[in-house]
């Protein structure tokens, strides 16, 4: 049984930042790899960024160098520090764990880029 709750979005000016934070409920969390997604209106969903059971990350190009994801398996909890945030970033976002063939969703938190 696992469940995902995301936390830490809200309304931010171009240029500002945002954590996002990812609770996990369950007991496979530290073997399990995590992902960010997002899904603006209108656009299909994106992956934005991944990491391994040891913490070992990937970007979508959009966000190299501006977005930074982390784990904390002690906190069974997983970030996405947003940095530098442009208008393109405003979307819903979502946590997803991966265990094998099974795949997890929260239910996302949203995220608004505007002046």
């Amino acid at each position: 049984q696992v469940q995902l709750v995301e936390s830490g979005g809200g309304l931010v000016q171009p240029g500002g930042s945002l954590r996002l934070s990812c609770a996990a409920s369950g007991n496979i969390f530290t073997i399990a790899r995590m992902g960010w997604f997002r899904q603006a209106p209108g656009k299909e969903r994106e992956l934005v960024a991944s990491i391994t059971t040891d913490g070992s990350p990937n970007y979508a190009d959009s966000v190299k160098g501006r977005f930074t994801i982390s784990r904390d398996n002690a906190k069974n909890t997983v970030y996405l520090q947003m940095n530098s945030l442009k208008p393109e970033d405003a979307a819903v976002y979502y946590c997803k764990l991966v265990k094998g063939v099974r795949s997890y969703w929260g239910k996302g938190t949203l995220v608004t880029v505007s002046s």
